[in-house]
């Protein structure tokens, strides 16, 4: 068969090494479609992302369209691909584009969907409190992530994991995924269920400004939103005048004012909510290396009577009415 692969996120490499490596016999990528390169960091270089990197380290055709205009859709056509696969692309794909494939195109999204529809699902599992999320393989249709669902791959979400540990749960996830459903792709014969929109929840994209933390707030509520928006936006505090950006967090059930820090006989410092404490496991001070709370403190002492003030929680989930 001939596939091609939009996405732009490096969550899908695993998947591509497999297909590479393990499914060659049944299935080759003649095509990768990916965004333009971008200027990144502090001295806003051009480079291209790890998927076009990928691509062309294997030797496979890159296409970067700003828009997925007619032109692009006839390029597709040429082609005459038997699937599209798409994850983590970053455009809108509309129905005359996703209609070329012979077997149509499919699309793997990072939650156990209805659940976390939309555009971060990966830093919402987390900051919504669920101790499981998945990838869910569902065929592409006009409204956002609402196509039927043909099969998921579930995986934890520990207490201290991050996002950044999730996102590497679910890369790992796609390949199992893909190979039990390889055969009925190949066939064209996958079969999908519809998913219950009234359950649907969505996530909206992440802005800078979500890094605030909200102390009248539970210690469980913020040390999953400090967790699950690293390694970006990052959640932040004020201390001693200066921005802390956190990279860890638990909760502690005992009682505390909120916003008043402490350090405990451990070395640890720990926030007051309005139920329990925050433990900030890592931390990072301006132009410095994110650290653990003991190695943080110990070039940055944190006065006993300090209180760190609130800032805005802004939600990243709704519920469709």
């Amino acid at each position: 068969m001939k596939w091609v692969f939009m996405g732009s996120d490096p969550i899908a490499l695993p998947l591509l090494n497999w297909l590479r490596d393990e499914a060659a016999e049944a299935v080759t990528i003649t095509a990768i479609y990916t965004q333009p390169d971008r200027p990144v960091g502090r001295g806003q270089k051009v480079v291209a992302n790890e998927i076009k990197r990928w691509a062309v380290a294997h030797g496979i055709e890159v296409r970067q369209p700003v828009k997925l205009t007619p032109v692009e859709q006839a390029a597709l056509a040429a082609d005459q691909p038997d699937l599209a696969l798409v994850m983590a692309y970053g455009h809108i794909l509309r129905d005359a584009f996703i209609s070329v494939p012979r077997f149509g195109t499919v699309n793997l999204h990072a939650s156990l969907l209805p659940h976390l529809r939309g555009a971060s699902p990966i830093q919402c599992a987390i900051v919504n409190g669920d101790r499981e999320t998945g990838i869910s393989l569902m065929r592409i249709v006009r409204e956002l992530d609402a196509g039927p669902v043909a099969d998921v791959e579930r995986v934890d979400i520990a207490p201290l994991d991050t996002a950044l540990d999730v996102e590497e749960k679910l890369a790992a996830a796609c390949v199992p995924l893909i190979a039990r459903n390889l055969p009925a792709l190949v066939e064209g014969k996958l079969t999908f269920a519809s998913q219950d929109s009234s359950q649907a929840t969505f996530c909206r994209r992440l802005l800078k400004t979500d890094g605030g933390l909200d102390f009248s707030r539970t210690a469980g509520e913020l040390a999953a939103r400090i967790n699950g928006l690293y390694p970006w936006p990052s959640c932040h505090i004020e201390l001693s005048g200066q921005t802390i950006k956190l990279g860890l967090a638990e909760a502690i059930a005992d009682a505390g004012k909120p916003g008043q820090v402490r350090v405990s006989p451990a070395g640890q410092l720990e926030i007051g909510t309005s139920q329990g404490h925050v433990r900030l496991l890592k931390l990072q001070r301006p132009g410095g290396r994110m650290l653990g709370a003991g190695e943080f403190l110990r070039g940055f002492p944190v006065p006993a009577d300090t209180v760190v003030s609130s800032a805005p929680m802004p939600d990243l989930i709704t519920r469709k009415l």
